[in-house]
Formats: C-alpha cells, structure tokens, sequence
C-alpha cells in the first residue's frame, strides 16, 4: 500500500467509526440512542485505534493534518510530503463521512434536530466564545502531540523501533487510543475536541454538498475554529518539543 492510500484509507476508517460513534447516539431511532459522552469518546478512541492499525505500517498513520504539519516542525517528517499526506487526509475524512450517511440514511430522515444532525460531520462549540473555543482546540491538539513526541522518542531512544515510519503508528495504536480518549474526557465537553482539521472540514463540506433531510445549516462561521487551533497547537508543540530535546 502507498503512503497516500494507507493515509486515505487510515483517515476514512477513523471518520467512519468517529462519526459513526455520533450518529449512532444522537440520530433518532438508533439502536445507541442517548448512549452519552462516554460511548462517544470511548467509540472515538478506538476509531483512532482502527485507523492507526491499517495506515501505521505504510505511512506511520498521521491520519490527521495537525500530527503531519507538527512533525514536520520537529525535523520527524519531510516538508515534501506534506501536502500528499494533507490532502489524503482530506479525501479520506470525506468518503468516511459519506459512507456514515449511507449507513444511517434512513434514522437521518427520522432526525428533526438540525444540531444532532450536524455534530454527526463536525464539531460544535458547547458555549460559542470563539477565543475561547480556539483556546479549547489549541490545548487539546497540544496535548496530542506533545505526548506522541515524547513517546516516539523515548521509543527510538531505545532503539525498540528503529525501521517504523514515523507518526502514530510509530506510538502504538493502542496508546495513542488511549490518549485520544483521555483528550475526549477531559478537554472534550467545550469543542468536541476536534483535534483535527481532515476530521471537522472535510465532514463538514459533505455536510453542505449531501441532500440531507432537515439538515440545516453546515456553520461555515464557526469552521475555521477546528482548523487553525489545531494546526497552531501542533505547531507550539513541535516549538517546545525542540527547545527541550
């Protein structure tokens, strides 16, 4: 499998799941219905698991723009690819969210709620204070890739894993699970800790482009939130990464 189609494939895997997990608690009629925070972010984490598992041996699995764009700052990754890997990323981010529409198509037809309807795409804040909703983005992809920083490193200092590619996969999937999960807990009630960009703004324009019933508005307002407090965490991680190694 090429670096792009493990990325494509890795990503779609995780919005598959990821989104799936949303939809099947919060879309009208579902078997998940009302199953709360907990199913979601224990479904997002194992997505990320599933994800990580398919792409790492190929790509290292990114399966996300901010963990591509951070260690490419940190010298782990080359500014060359960056792009390839941002826009299968992308791709990848779209076919999961139109495949979740497929599956549940006929309990989105039974949905009113415009928001329930949306936070199966892309994220929304819980109180809309932009400044501090970029804050709440920013901490928490902070925290991402921070951690997978130290862990890759403390990984090939010990020479453990010396021909793995860099990314989560080189983490380990069931770490970076975990830690996604932790992020969900802990600093996912503002956002809905998007943590990734491929994850809320490809979803998001599949949002506006599907002829969804009742689907309301796709918030294109609050969509550059998801984006730049992601990619500006990752970016001061990989900052203090390097000024501490």
């Amino acid at each position: 499998m090429s670096e792009f189609c493990a990325e494509l494939i890795g990503t779609m895997i995780l919005i598959l799941l990821g989104n799936g997990v949303v939809a099947n608690v919060v879309l009208k009629g579902t078997k998940g219905n009302n199953g709360g925070w907990i199913v979601i972010t224990l479904g997002w984490g194992l997505a990320v698991f599933a994800g990580v598992i398919v792409a790492g041996p190929y790509s290292g699995a990114h399966i996300n723009p901010a963990v591509t764009i951070g260690l490419a700052i940190a010298g782990k990754f080359a500014w060359p690819k960056v792009g390839l890997f941002i826009l299968a990323q992308m791709l990848g981010a779209a076919i999961g969210a139109l495949l979740v529409w497929i599956f549940y198509r006929h309990h989105y037809n039974q949905t009113q709620n415009h928001g329930a309807i949306l936070a199966t795409f892309s994220t929304s804040p819980a109180i809309r204070k932009l400044p501090n909703n970029f804050f709440s983005e920013m901490v928490g992809t902070f925290v991402l890739i921070f951690v997978i920083l130290y862990i890759e490193g403390a990984s090939f200092a010990c020479n453990t894993m010396p021909d793995v590619k860099i990314g989560l996969g080189s983490v380990g999937a069931l770490p970076v699970a975990l830690l996604v999960t932790a992020i969900g807990l802990s600093l996912g009630g503002t956002t809905g800790y998007a943590i990734n960009p491929a994850r809320d703004l490809s979803p998001r324009m599949m949002h506006a482009i599907l002829p969804i019933r009742n689907k309301g508005a796709s918030d294109w307002a609050y969509s550059f939130i998801p984006v730049s407090g992601p990619i500006t965490g990752a970016a001061i991680a990989a900052t203090l990464y390097l000024l501490f190694l």
